[in-house]
């Protein structure tokens, strides 16, 4: 039996506008996606049978219902695939706070499958595909930091600057459909050309929501501020900071109060998913 072993990495906004709200009531954003070396752990062994079958380190999210799953489903009811496959996610990042771990899981499973099973979609199409799984899918599907406008789908390649930062989660669960349509969400911002977006002022517009309802939240980003610039990462609950050097990162998680996760991570331009793919053959990739 083949089996790939492959990350899912995560990612940071490193800022969050919304510039309008559609007549099916969808925000139009931008954002820059950047990916972090900080990652979950995707196992796909193909099987025979047709079956699909899921195990995930974190009981909460073994379910059939995961992005994981669907995503495996698409592609097999897609291209009316035989072939089965066995997959084992190892789950080290934080879920549910902006980092984009289920998407980036969604994406992996569909670029490991693209391969064991022999499917042969290009990227446009495996992103396509991924839109129908979420909207921030597409980018881990591409595998390049971006600048994303319209839902999150329309993705420009960019090389921002790859500092260390340290993330933190307070453990608070946000609700993001909550502060979509949380009458004061700002959603008029000014549209950034995304040739000089980083000579221009930013921000993440959730971030006053979020201080605002969630106090535990607000706290991190006091303190954090005090050692980093500092900024909410999707609509929260994580929060992250930026540091010149690994040591400067390291030194403030180490002051960082017990009640809270932490950990630090190099930002990236490129996904190490797409790197492996792209760099490796099958026979290279296979236990």
């Amino acid at each position: 039996m083949e089996t790939l072993v492959l990350p899912a990495p995560a990612k940071l906004n490193l800022f969050l506008h919304i510039t309008g709200r559609r007549d099916d009531g969808y925000h139009e954003l931008q954002s820059v996606f950047q990916f972090l070396d900080l990652h979950d752990v995707l196992s796909f062994t193909r099987l025979t049978t047709p079956a699909i079958e899921f195990q995930c380190s974190a009981a909460a999210l073994n379910t059939a219902d995961n992005l994981v799953v669907r995503a495996a489903q698409l592609l097999q009811t897609k291209q009316s695939v035989k072939q089965g496959v066995r997959i084992i996610l190892d789950k080290r990042l934080p879920y549910g706070g902006g980092l984009g771990g289920g998407s980036s899981d969604a994406a992996t499973t569909l670029l490991a499958l693209n391969r064991l099973w022999d499917l042969q979609f290009n990227e446009d199409q495996l992103a396509e595909l991924g839109l129908q799984l979420g909207a921030d899918v597409p980018v881990f599907v591409r595998g390049h930091a971006a600048f994303a406008e319209g839902i999150g789908e329309q993705l420009y390649p960019v090389q921002p600057s790859s500092p260390w930062y340290l993330v933190i989660d307070p453990g608070v669960h946000i609700s993001t459909a909550t502060l979509f349509q949380h009458p004061a969400l700002q959603r008029d911002c000014l549209p950034l050309a995304r040739e000089t977006w980083q000579q221009q002022t930013t921000q993440n517009v959730f971030e006053p929501l979020v201080r605002e309802l969630y106090p535990e939240v607000a706290k991190a980003l006091d303190w954090l501020v005090e050692y980093a610039p500092t900024r909410l990462t999707g609509t929260g609950a994580c929060l992250f900071g930026a540091f010149e050097s690994q040591e400067l990162a390291r030194a403030a998680l180490a002051r960082m109060p017990a009640q809270w996760n932490g950990f630090v991570a190099r930002g990236l331009n490129e996904s190490p998913v797409c790197q492996q793919l792209r760099q490796a053959s099958t026979d290279n990739l296979t236990n």
